[in-house]
């Protein structure tokens, strides 16, 4: 199961979420996600865990906790075309002025 964390502390690493998610079972990856432009955490990631039950587990217990002084959110990760908020671009109405 894909666990999207976010509110993280800009100072967490991967090695602390691989820590903090291992106490509820087997870790496939950790991933920060950084700002490409300053090369700084944006403040949230994903943690990948084979047994859905223990993601489960990990979801229900780290939510609202505490790692690196901030309270974290975590959920788990929603495919990108299954969220509700897309923030997709509108349409464009177009066309073009025509003077007579």
């Amino acid at each position: 199961m894909n666990i999207f964390v976010a509110k993280l502390n800009f100072d967490t690493q991967e090695s602390d979420l691989q820590d903090a998610f291992s106490q509820y079972g087997e870790i496939e990856s950790v991933k920060i996600i950084m700002d490409k432009f300053t090369g700084r955490s944006k403040g949230f990631g994903f943690v990948e865990m084979p047994n859905d039950e223990e993601a489960m587990n990990a979801i229900n217990e780290l939510n609202d906790a505490e790692v690196d002084g901030r309270t974290i959110v975590v959920k788990k990760a929603e495919p990108r075309e299954n969220r509700s908020n897309n923030r997709g671009g509108g349409g464009g109405g177009g066309g073009y002025n025509r003077r007579y």
